[in-house]
């Protein structure tokens, strides 16, 4: 049997006539309807207007980053794609980063790749002596187009300097001759990188005529340079040669506006409209990969200037990240402020 409750219930009116209402039992509905109407009612605490949640302020630093470079994009004659990979955190900021363009040099990151991939495995000897011919020069040759063929001699290891340094073509072809465009590409498939592809020799312009450009996107050169980083390639002391040797001293875009005692691991690349750079900046405690690729260039320098922008602010933002507390203090040895 069901019952609804109701406040007549509990409160009778008085009605002196009725001999069953009495004083006590009057005094009794009174006492249960105080209870009733007095209880206590439940406080939900209310957010003021003036408290906010925490701010992840390192959040807000990548946010004002973004911010920079969509602003290079917009102004810029041409395609741009970015790819920022945070080597500690693994945070990651992309724009058009899917995009497959032209390489030009930067893909002679892979070729020193699977140089040393080789080496490793001991079916190249990088301190192995090459004559140089005059079957090797190509157009681009840069010093070893200076160099006497059939005289001039140089290591396995100093023909991959060249390649890196000034981006000689020539080095970088008796480079491909001896490793293989087919076992570069292998290298890439392993690394699961199936956009990045070695498809020509430098300066074959035939090759290029028909449509076989060396190709990568920037996400695949964050991560391949990741893969390198994190010795997924090769072995420590393999990856740390692989690395001094990609951090000589070059023309290139990352560095430019950037600390000159700041070690810079990377590969530029330069074609009609196209100007691309690549690598691993080590900055401080939060190293950072990037690679900036811009086509379609109406002018080539500004290609160029919004590399150097955009791995500028990068560089700015990992560096006071490296050098502050975790509420933004930058906190150095020199440091005379008030505790």
């Amino acid at each position: 049997m069901c019952t609804t409750f109701s406040l007549s219930n509990v409160i009778q009116p008085y009605n002196p006539a009725d001999p069953e209402v009495t004083v006590l039992k009057r005094l009794v509905s009174l006492a249960l309807f105080a209870v009733i109407i007095w209880a206590p009612m439940p406080v939900f605490a209310q957010q003021s207007p003036q408290e906010k949640a925490p701010q992840d302020k390192e959040q807000v630093l990548w946010e004002k980053l973004e911010a920079t470079i969509n602003g290079v994009d917009r102004n810029l004659e041409g395609v741009l794609g970015v790819a920022i990979l945070d080597l500690t955190t693994g945070q990651k900021y992309f724009l058009h980063a899917d995009e497959v363009l032209p390489t030009a040099s930067s893909i002679k990151i892979a070729v020193l790749a699977e140089l040393y991939r080789q080496a490793q495995q001991g079916k190249i000897k990088l301190g192995d002596l090459y004559t140089l011919q005059s079957s090797d020069l190509a157009g681009g040759s840069g010093i070893a187009g200076a160099l006497t063929p059939g005289v001039t001699r140089l290591t396995i290891r100093d023909v991959a300097v060249l390649m890196i340094s000034v981006s000689d073509n020539s080095a970088t072809n008796i480079i491909i001759d001896r490793i293989g465009i087919e076992n570069v590409n292998a290298l890439l498939d392993s690394l699961s990188l199936t956009q990045t592809r070695l498809r020509r020799k430098m300066m074959d312009v035939k090759a290029a005529g028909e449509g076989r450009e060396n190709i990568a996107t920037p996400r695949e050169m964050v991560t391949l340079l990741e893969s390198l980083y994190r010795g997924r390639v090769l072995n420590k002391p393999m990856t740390e040669d692989f690395f001094t040797l990609l951090s000589v001293h070059k023309e290139s875009y990352i560095p430019r506006e950037l600390p000159e005692d700041l070690r810079i691991a990377n590969k530029p690349g330069e074609l009609e409209g196209v100007r691309n750079d690549s690598g691993i900046v080590f900055t401080g405690s939060r190293p950072f990969a990037i690679s900036v690729m811009t086509t379609y260039l109406r002018r080539e320098k500004d290609g160029g200037d919004a590399i150097v922008r955009i791995a500028t602010a990068a560089y700015q933002m990992f560096d006071r990240l490296s050098r502050s507390s975790q509420y933004g203090r930058v906190v150095s040895l020199h440091d005379t402020g008030n505790p």
